[in-house]
């Protein structure tokens, strides 16, 4: 079997144990990966390449990034910040037609960028916010749609975990992916929040104003939401005027995180064994992916594929902006079908080259393909966020919600459409460091 045969082969193999068999990600990616260079290479040199990426890829300072910035969000998700930060929201906002709703999307954007998580952010948004909007009468629709849309969120706003991957993955810097990702993940929330405010002029009924907060009560909610601040003006900070390299950032925000839980009184010793015990099985989970793209890697790399897609869509002889928007649409089917993360790692070595030779920066088409795919996250039929807020409230039907979430695809197609146009969006911060 020609080796290019055998790279598009193993794409289909590995959809399918994906999909199908539901085997992890990162097992099917190890296990695919090692029996194909096998086969191309010969046993020998399969198992020689297997030792040296395993000690490669878990002996690396760069991936220690990685549990750093997780270790930050749990200890701010086990301590409560998101309760906090959204009832500081919603005494600002609450008072305003859907002013439940756009304090939801603000929070989520607040708890997500340092949770790092969707579904952590989509279960936990879920509990505060989807009690406040039946309270008050809120169309069931708008409410779940809200909270799962928001809840993607974190995925732009740094510190993200499928940046921090993306630049492991591709070399290029974790510091200045977060940047990339900043104003579009800012442009994208303001997007959400529009949307709330067009769906509540169309549909008056949809997001009735809630009660009015005094002065006083919003003045004395700030602290709640000051921690947030803190540590996203110290991570973010410290990395944009290069005080501090990536895993600096995320030991310093982890740190300050766990000193102001506990100064406040919100961190117990249990809390703080939860913490750390999800951030092991958190990590534990993005580096068995990490290494089984390696090794899927490494084979797509001696069958030449990656290279042979790139050198045929070049004799296309299509305009590059065509290339770009067919790789989109790539990635939007996929992740309607795969997890973002589990898609960009596999995809990555395919489409990489291909961008380097059309000369787009490399900063853009990350976040790019990062906003692309993760529309996935709330789209039908893997729709993880979506499922994960009809599981907390039983009472919606999943449909629903899918309907809900589908009123923001239309804010995902036109984030997408300025980045297109105006590439500064994600380039801009980045040049500045």
């Amino acid at each position: 079997m020609e080796p290019v045969t055998a790279g598009l082969l193993s794409v289909v193999v590995l959809l399918g144990a994906i999909l199908i068999s539901r085997i992890p990600v990162g097992f099917a990616m190890a296990v695919i990966g090692l029996g194909g260079y096998a086969m191309v290479m010969g046993r020998g040199p399969a198992m020689s390449m297997l030792g040296g990426e395993v000690w490669s890829v878990f002996s690396s300072y760069g991936l220690t990034v990685i549990p750093f910035f997780i270790l930050m969000g749990q200890i701010c998700f086990h301590s409560g910040v998101n309760e906090r930060l959204y009832k500081a929201v919603y005494a600002w906002f609450g008072h305003i037609q859907g002013g439940i709703a756009i304090a939801t999307v603000l929070a989520c954007a607040g708890f997500s960028a340092i949770c790092g998580s969707n579904t952590a952010t989509a279960a936990t948004m879920s509990t505060v916010a989807l009690p406040e909007m039946r309270k008050y009468g809120y169309n069931a629709i708008l409410s779940t749609g809200t909270v799962a849309a928001g809840a993607t969120l974190g995925v732009l706003i740094p510190p993200s975990v499928v940046l921090i991957v993306i630049g492991l993955q591709t070399g290029e810097s974790i510091a200045k992916l977060f940047m990339g990702g900043l104003l579009p993940g800012m442009l994208l929330m303001c997007l959400f929040v529009f949307t709330i405010m067009f769906l509540c002029k169309r549909h008056p009924s949809w997001g009735p104003a809630g009660p009015t907060a005094t002065w006083r009560e919003r003045f004395a909610s700030l602290p709640g939401s000051a921690e947030i601040v803190v540590l996203f003006l110290l991570v973010m900070g410290g990395l944009f005027f290069g005080l501090f390299t990536p895993t600096e950032a995320g030991a310093a925000g982890a740190a300050l995180a766990l000193l102001i839980s506990a100064v406040s009184g919100h961190m117990s010793v249990r809390k703080f064994i939860n913490s750390v015990s999800d951030t092991l099985r958190i990590s534990s989970m993005i580096m068995v992916i990490l290494l089984g793209a390696v090794i899927y890697g490494k084979f797509l790399a001696v069958t030449h594929l990656p290279f042979a897609v790139a050198e045929w869509i070049a004799g296309l002889a299509l305009p590059p902006v065509v290339i770009i928007l067919l790789i989109c649409g790539i990635y939007t089917v996929g992740g309607m079908i795969m997890d973002a993360l589990a898609l960009l790692l596999v995809t990555i070595p395919i489409f990489f080259p291909v961008v380097e030779a059309m000369q787009y920066d490399p900063i853009w088409f990350s976040v790019l393909i990062t906003v692309v795919t993760t529309m996935g996250a709330i789209t039908p039929p893997v729709g993880v966020t979506a499922f994960v807020v009809a599981s907390a409230a039983p009472e919606v039907p999943i449909d629903r919600v899918f309907r809900g979430v589908g009123y923001f695809i239309a804010a995902y197609v036109f984030c997408v459409a300025l980045l297109l146009v105006f590439p500064g969006l994600a380039t801009w911060l980045p040049s500045m460091m």
